[in-house]
């Protein structure tokens, strides 16, 4: 009898994976079961089974799949502040086009997915010749900052906005409200209320990568 790994056919994992990545896309995890994919697929589910034992294994495929293009686009010559940089904001923006991968990242730390995004980093800070005792640290605070603002920013585009109100009107009527907090209790809200309805949200993230990077920075001309 034949086994996994001995059968070959027409439905390859590769396959399975980008169709589950389609269905994750328009219909969220709800929406993605081993019915729908057979559908998607014109075959069984039972053809499905023999590639991906049940649905965590098919999440944890699809996260890895989304990135590992992230990471093929990440040039290993770069400067590698830069590949920082071009790393974080390849995370981003693939959770932006993706919102299940931060919550699958999320929810298994320990995933190859994960593994990948952190050996990213942590390599680049070891090319910039960041401290050993400071390297878990520093490359943690990068990790923690890119899958935070990631999946917040991908849950703010989740957010159904009453009525025909566009992004902009929208941040421009809670810049309104913050204009009108009381001065003493909320006055840095109120000096920044002008800047938010039109705030660029890939453009405040690699501020806030720059940021961390000068702080290692900071720490590594200290300890050197």
């Amino acid at each position: 009898m034949a086994t996994r790994a001995q059968r070959t056919d027409a439905l390859s994992k590769e396959r399975i994976v980008e169709a589950a990545i389609e269905i994750l896309d328009t219909e969220g995890e709800k929406g993605l079961t081993f019915r729908a994919l057979a559908a998607r697929l014109s075959t069984g589910a039972g053809a499905i089974y023999w590639h991906v034992a049940n649905k965590d294994e098919l999440l944890a495929a699809a996260t890895d799949g989304v990135v590992t293009r992230v990471m093929a686009d990440v040039a290993r010559d770069e400067d590698p502040r830069e590949g920082i940089r071009v790393l974080a904001l390849g995370v981003f923006d693939a959770i932006d086009v993706h919102p299940w991968v931060g919550t699958q990242l999320s929810r298994e730390p320990w995933g190859a997915a994960l593994l990948q995004i952190f050996e990213g980093l942590g390599g680049r800070l070891q090319e910039l010749g960041v401290a050993r005792a400071e390297q878990f640290n520093s490359a943690s605070a990068l990790l923690n900052y890119v899958l935070g603002a990631a999946a917040q920013n991908a849950a703010n585009a989740g957010l159904v906005l009453p009525g025909a109100t566009d992004r902009s009107a929208f941040l421009g009527g809670i810049a309104a409200r913050w204009k009108e907090l009381d001065a003493a209790r909320y006055p840095f809200l109120r000096q920044v209320a002008a800047e938010l309805p039109e705030h660029d949200d890939r453009a405040q993230f690699l501020a806030g990568i720059d940021l961390i990077l000068a702080g290692i920075d900071t720490a590594r001309r200290a300890h050197g």
